[in-house]
């Protein structure tokens, strides 16, 4: 189970007219968005990665306001860990479990966790939060995913998971972003 002082959540290329291009895209902005927000108010550090920007164009606006502070890191692989600069961020959080988001499911989110599952991550892919063009080529991700060892879950659970009680301070402040 996900847990506060483990996790570190990755946001990855929600980016320029490709992020326009995603299936069910209100759906997924708005939970990358809750996601962001639950994030910082449980202080979980945020990686952001961009694919491309020069080519894709930067973050979509409604997501990188949410970001500022943060320091995107620019990548061409698909993989984010295929970006040295991913790999020595992530090394300096010390945290294990990885909570991804973004697009696209069936490649960047896809190469990403599996490439941190064999660096013996626990990796968590926010089933709402992350979608491709068409619906079928995310659900096949997903599926291939959970079937190699990536644990699927949504927004609402993951956050709750990581709060696990009622009772905990920041309870009404998580849970103000899912009503």
């Amino acid at each position: 189970m996900l847990n506060i002082f483990e996790s570190l959540l990755v946001v990855v290329d929600v980016q320029g007219k490709l992020a326009q291009l995603m299936h069910n895209k209100e759906t997924l902005f708005k939970n990358i968005r809750i996601i962001i927000e639950a994030a910082k108010i449980l202080d979980i550090p945020i990686l952001w990665c961009q694919q491309c920007p020069d080519s894709l164009g930067p973050t979509v606006p409604e997501i990188a306001e949410l970001l500022s502070g943060c320091e995107p890191i620019n990548k061409s692989a698909f993989s984010c860990c295929g970006e040295e600069n991913f790999n020595i961020r992530l090394n300096e959080t010390s945290r294990r479990q990885i909570i991804l988001c973004g697009i696209e499911t069936h490649v960047c989110i896809y190469q990403t966790a599996f490439d941190l599952i064999r660096k013996g991550f626990s990796v968590d892919v926010i089933a709402d939060a992350v979608s491709s063009r068409t619906q079928e080529n995310k659900h096949l991700a997903l599926s291939r995913m959970a079937a190699g060892g990536v644990n699927t879950s949504c927004t609402e659970m993951a956050l709750f998971e990581l709060l696990k009680t009622a009772e905990h301070p920041q309870f009404k402040q998580i849970a103000k972003l899912v009503k």
